[in-house]
């Protein structure tokens, strides 16, 4: 399975949070979130808008489940954007699917 989950606090910050500083950035709530799903040793990648982890159903979710319990801890809220791509019997779709495309692309050239 592909996973690309967007998690982002709003509300007011827990006390020992890093924000409160005006900033109306969620980095700091980000990069726990990210740091979680890097730790976890399943492959993923991070853009500016998502984070893609490839993994089974129950390792992928338990994953999610740890980075927004990180970015709770940023507010009083959380918002949780994910979607799915369920292929049983693939791995190594993190890069093949643009592998794929990038060939597709290349012939149409």
């Amino acid at each position: 399975m592909l996973l690309a989950f967007s998690v982002a606090p709003s509300g007011t910050p827990s006390e020992g949070s890093r924000s409160g500083d005006g900033d109306a950035s969620v980095h700091d709530a980000v990069a726990a979130a990210v740091k979680i799903v890097r730790e976890s040793g399943l492959p993923n990648k991070t853009d500016s808008m998502f984070t893609t982890i490839e993994g089974e159903w129950d390792e992928v979710f338990d994953v999610v489940k740890r980075a927004t319990e990180a970015v709770g801890r940023y507010g009083s809220r959380v918002s949780l954007v994910i979607k799915a791509d369920i292929r049983p019997g693939y791995s190594g779709e993190l890069t093949a699917k643009v592998d794929r495309l990038e060939e597709a692309l290349s012939e149409g050239s």
